[in-house]
C-alpha cells in the first residue's frame, strides 16, 4: 500500500507541475493581436491587423486528423526541421481553416519576416500574410473536436443572424492550449464579416 502511494503521490506531483509549467508558458508566449470593437452576450466583434502565418494545407475535412497531421509539420518546423536547424518561438492560437481541405497556420513571431525565416525542409509549408479582418468570435472552454467545433459554428451563426450581421463564409478555429494542459482550455470559432460592419 505504502509503495501504491508513493506512485500515486509522484504521479499527482508531475501533473501539478506540468499544468504550472503550462500556465506560466501561457503568459510569455507572443498571440495574435487584435482591438475589440463590440461586445455581444455569446460573441465579440475583432479587427486584426495583417499578420505573418506559417501554413500547411491538409487533404483531411475532419479535425482530429487535420490537426494532429497539421501540428506536427508545422511543429516540426518551428522545433527546427528547417533548412538552418533553427528553433522558432511557439505563438498562440493555433489556426484551422474550416473547410473542404483545411489548412492549419502558426503566426510567425514579430521577430521574423518572410526573407528572415529559415526555409522549411518539407516543401508543403507555405508563409502568407493574413490580411487585416474584422471578425465575429465565440468562445468554448475544453477540449475540442469535429462536433462540438460545428456546434459553435451553427450558434455563431445563429447569433450573427439574430443581430443582422452579415458574414462572409470564411470560418476558422482557433485553439489556445496544448494538449496537455488541462485547466482553463480555450477555444474559438470565428468567422470573417463583410465590409459593410465596417461602416455600421
Amino acid at each position: 500500500m505504502k509503495i501504491a502511494s508513493i506512485i500515486v503521490g509522484v504521479i499527482a506531483i508531475a501533473f501539478i507541475a506540468v499544468q504550472i509549467f503550462a500556465l506560466k508558458s501561457q503568459k510569455n508566449i507572443e498571440t495574435y493581436p487584435y482591438v475589440v470593437d463590440k461586445k455581444y452576450d455569446q460573441f465579440e466583434i475583432r479587427r486584426y491587423e495583417v499578420t505573418l502565418f506559417s501554413s500547411v494545407q491538409l487533404s483531411s475535412n475532419t479535425y482530429k486528423k487535420a490537426s494532429s497531421e497539421g501540428f506536427s509539420i508545422l511543429a516540426g518546423y518551428i522545433f527546427g526541421n528547417n533548412k538552418r536547424n533553427e528553433k522558432i518561438a511557439m505563438t498562440s492560437p493555433v489556426a484551422m481553416t474550416l473547410e473542404d481541405s483545411m489548412t492549419m497556420l502558426f503566426m510567425v513571431p514579430k521577430e521574423f519576416n518572410i526573407e528572415t525565416l529559415p526555409e522549411p525542409n518539407q516543401s508543403q509549408i507555405k508563409f502568407q500574410n493574413e490580411p487585416a479582418k474584422t471578425v465575429a468570435a465565440l468562445q468554448f472552454k475544453g477540449w475540442a473536436n469535429d462536433n462540438k467545433i460545428e456546434k459553435y459554428k451553427q450558434k455563431l451563426i445563429a447569433a450573427l443572424d439574430k443581430e443582422g450581421i452579415s458574414h462572409t463564409n470564411k470560418f476558422y478555429f482557433l485553439g489556445y492550449n496544448a494538449p496537455y494542459e488541462v485547466f482553463n482550455r480555450k477555444n474559438e470559432v470565428i468567422v470573417e464579416l463583410k465590409r459593410q460592419i465596417l461602416n455600421n
